[in-house]
């Protein structure tokens, strides 16, 4: 009996585990609808919806109905959008839009999706695809079962409101977001095996900020090729070293974590919890397991809604101009934002551009110098050149030889002079190479990209050759043109650039830049708020100061969490903002706009309950200066030293005046704190304001002591520039202002100072590596690019540096172009001290040109280098 029960629980536990598994089988068309779109649930009639709702954004977008061009070309659109079953798509991007625009959001769309009419019609994109030639066929092809990609970048302040909108607008069971897994790269590699192998916090901090973003895998190369990781001993030979190097080199491109992708949306119908797990993501969003490509595999709607710093700064902008001014701008409306505006591209031109959206660079900004774009459309072609392809590939010499006239355009065949002329005969866009292909080879433009995405892939060549020259011969075309052809379309491949990106890119450029034109104050403002570019504050702030924007001190009255535009005079200012002093808490800043107005320091100690240290800050950068009456005192002649002290004592409320009373503030605090808690005294009334502040004779902070506790305290030098302070030292030695450098002659041998703002060592080329340094010395951007052959000496100064004087060989590049390659570089502040210690001829010895720079101006003078 015993036997025959334990056979039936046997056999019982093998049904049910049979059953388990059987219930775990999954059909991958039948349950995870693998090779199907799904999409959100429809309405009904959805592709005449779809019809109907494009037909009615023509009028709004300015089309004439009986438009023959732009009725054919919807026509098309639809049709393949219908062939498709992607109606509901393009109607889901459409409303999620208007979603977010109706919540005051600034949404633009990006990517192919730029191409199309219906995204235009839908005002998902603003970017007129007939206007600027784009093609639908590079966005959706009938040849190409999969869903389009429409990515949308929105303000990144308020990207996580969007997300909420749209779990709310469809619901938790038809939207996740996307999860990503993060891999190990250097940085992240040294500071994990650094923490398992019990090393110390600092040392393992120090080692991994000395990398650049790279791969783990490349840890030694770097510190054999990169000379201030080889000059400054990094990685010295022992055997915890030498462990650590190895398991850093072991641990390149592992998972480390699994995160929620930064942009990428989820949406589907009611069946996408049974096509993909989902689990809570750090920012409370139920998050899919699975990442980008594999939803689209599974086929679900993925929207990536990017969240970009400069849509967030030009909306800030256009509040402030609208509560200052009482204007309302809409960026998005032609009528009040033209793309033709000629101020806009003089600035343009001018490449004084920090700030702008895409062309702020040091590169962009030589770029524009050379091409100086007069069109909305040359502003695509700048902003396509600018890439890592077409700079490896060199494609910007000849364009912009035959642009400026100094060379003829060259075409292979007149036939190609309509595809190629507005790029001056060079291949720029993905548009280009299927109108190329659609050509010569006689078929649609759906089926030349589809040989454009294979030529993206070397192993295709031989069976798309043996393909594209007899259908090139059929169309009249001599082998000689066609294997010219051919050899252009295969080099495209490495750094063509989609047209439709580069004119959605160009939209929020010209914006942005519109609004540094004719709004400058609150565009800065915008940035400064935001900070969506690659410049500290400091220089974005003296760039204000060149505009003629003043830039208004921190005051506890008037300024603010963020930066504000006040009225001064005829124009305009910027405030300071009161987030930007070190260590103040959120919570301390909200106590401070809530409590104001204040008397004097007294009642500001008194009400807001803001703590010590932060007071000391907001006093030593002037803060309560217009609360007394203070101002400083006369400009001195030396840069910021630790100690100084001015010399003539004051009869006035000084800012040290006001340390000593917060000392006292503080000290009747603690000594009173008991006694009120017990009722005896209350604080108010145990502290005597009146009798507190009393001129001490204490002499004012001099302005270069503001200066450093501005640098201190906010991290920028607000009252004057920094550099200022070495004018008479930088004046003897004739060094060139960046104002006017573009006065000065090609090979001219310059001295160049200021602050460094920042380096970089991006891929060219030649292959070899170039150090790209852009300062500021508070007449504008200096860019100086140093090469392999520079000494490790002066590379490591400028890596280490933070006030530099550059000796460089200048090289004009074209009307508004200049570039400087580096020679030497020094400290301005060790040489300031030289110079007031031993006189401006020590000075001039510690300049003298290095052996190697010697070589290099005999090399110049010879004619035997390249310029």
């Amino acid at each position: 009996a015993a036997v025959g029960s334990t056979q039936l629980v046997a056999n019982r536990l093998l049904a049910v585990t049979d059953e388990l598994a059987r219930s775990c089988v999954l059909d991958p068309q039948a349950d995870l609808g693998l090779g199907q779109a799904h999409l959100p649930e429809a309405p009904a009639g959805v592709n005449q919806v779809l019809r109907q709702r494009c037909e009615a954004g023509l009028s709004r977008r300015g089309f004439t109905h009986g438009d023959r061009v732009v009725t054919e070309r919807l026509d098309v659109e639809l049709g393949v959008i219908e062939h498709l079953g992607f109606a509901s798509y393009f109607l889901t991007v459409a409303d999620i839009v208007e979603m977010i625009r109706g919540l005051g959001i600034r949404v633009a769309a990006r990517g192919s999706g730029a191409g199309s009419l219906v995204n235009h019609l839908l005002d998902v994109s603003g970017v007129d695809p007939i206007a600027h030639g784009l093609l639908f066929e590079r966005f959706l092809s009938p040849l190409r079962v999969q869903l389009p990609d429409i990515d949308l970048d929105v303000e990144s302040a308020r990207r996580l409101e969007i997300y909420q909108h749209i779990f709310d607008k469809y619901g938790a069971q038809r939207v996740a977001c996307v999860a990503m897994t993060d891999t190990y790269r250097v940085r992240h590699a040294i500071r994990d095996v650094g923490s398992a192998l019990g090393m110390e916090s600092g040392e393992i901090s120090r080692f991994a900020k000395v990398f650049p973003h790279i791969k783990a895998r490349d840890i030694r190369s770097a510190l054999e090729n990169i000379p201030e990781l080889r000059e400054g001993g990094f990685g010295k030979s022992s055997s915890r070293m030498a462990l650590v190097l190895d398991l850093v080199e072991e641990l390149d491109g592992l998972p480390r974590h699994t995160a929620m992708h930064p942009c990428g949306i989820v949406l589907s119908n009611l069946s996408l919890l049974d096509r993909t797990p989902v689990e809570p993501s750090s920012a409370g969003f139920a998050m899919s397991q699975f990442d980008k490509d594999d939803v689209e595999e599974l086929g679900l709607l993925k929207l990536d809604v990017l969240g970009v710093r400069m849509q967030s700064a030009m909306s800030y902008a256009l509040d402030e101009i609208e509560r200052v001014e009482d204007v309302r701008i809409e960026l998005d409306n032609g009528a009040q934002v033209a793309l033709t505006d000629e101020p806009t591209f003089e600035l343009i031109r001018s490449t004084r551009t920090l700030g702008c959206f895409q062309i702020e660079s040091p590169g962009q900004r030589e770029l524009l110098g050379k091409f100086a774009p007069e069109t909305f459309d040359d502003l695509i072609i700048d902003i396509s050149l600018f890439r890592p392809g077409p700079v490896a590939s060199d494609m910007i010499t000849p364009f912009l030889q035959a642009r400026q006239g100094w060379a003829p355009a060259v075409y292979l065949h007149p036939d190609l002079r309509p595809i190629l002329e507005a790029t001056c005969g060079v291949v720029v866009f993905h548009e280009q190479v299927l109108r190329i292909v659609s050509l010569f080879a006689g078929v649609s433009l759906a089926r030349a990209d589809e040989v454009r995405r294979a030529l993206g892939n070397r192993d295709h060549y031989p069976q798309l050759r043996a393909w594209f020259y007899p259908a090139a011969f059929d169309r009249g075309y001599c082998l000689e043109v066609v294997e010219q052809v051919w050899d252009v379309l295969c080099a495209f491949g490495s750094f063509g650039f989609c047209k439709a990106h580069a004119a959605a890119f160009a939209l929020p450029t010209f914006q942005s830049a519109w609004l540094k034109t004719h709004h400058p104050a609150a565009f800065l403002a915008g940035v400064l708020t935001h900070d969506p570019g690659m410049y500290p504050k400091r220089v974005i702030l003296d760039d204000a100061r060149q505009l003629g924007i003043e830039v208004l001190p921190l005051d506890v009255q008037v300024s603010d969490r963020v930066y504000r535009v006040e009225p001064v005079g005829d124009g305009f200012g910027i405030r300071l903002a009161l987030s930007d002093v070190a260590g103040i808490s959120e919570d301390e800043v909200d106590r401070i706009i809530q409590a104001r107005p204040y008397l004097d320091l007294a009642d500001f100690f008194l009400r807001t309950k803001v703590s010590r240290p932060v007071i000391e800050r907001l006093i030593s950068v002037g803060a309560f200066d217009s609360l007394h009456g203070i101002s400083l005192g006369p400009i001195s002649l030396g840069p910021p030293s630790p100690g100084s002290v001015a010399s003539a004592q004051s009869a006035s409320i000084t800012r040290r005046d006001l340390l000593l009373q917060l000392a006292d503030l503080d000290q009747a605090t603690k000594t009173t704190r008991s006694r009120a808690s017990t009722g005896q005294l209350s604080l108010v009334a145990a502290i005597d304001p009146a009798s507190s502040l009393v001129p001490t004779g204490l002499p004012e902070m001099t302005p270069a002591e503001s200066v450093r506790a501005e640098l201190e305290v906010l991290g920028l030098d607000a009252s004057r520039h920094v550099v200022d302070f070495y004018s008479s030292l930088l004046d003897r030695l004739n060094v060139v202002r960046s104002k006017d450098l573009l006065t000065t002659r090609s090979q001219s041998h310059v001295l160049v100072a200021g602050v460094k703002v920042s380096t970089q060592t991006p891929p060219v080329r030649s292959g070899r590596r170039v150090v790209f340094l852009t300062m500021d010395d508070s007449t504008g951007p200096v860019d100086v690019a140093f090469f392999d052959s520079t000494s490790a000496q002066t590379l490591h100064q400028v890596f280490s540096g933070w006030l530099l004087v550059i000796r460089g060989v200048t090289r004009r590049t074209g009307p508004k172009g200049i570039s400087i390659r580096g020679l030497q570089a020094w400290d301005l502040t060790q040489l300031y001290e030289v110079y007031q210690s031993e006189g401006l001829g020590a000075v001039l010895d510690l300049l003298a040109p290095e052996p190697e720079v010697k070589r290099y101006d005999q090399r110049a003078k010879s004619g035997t280098m390249k310029p």
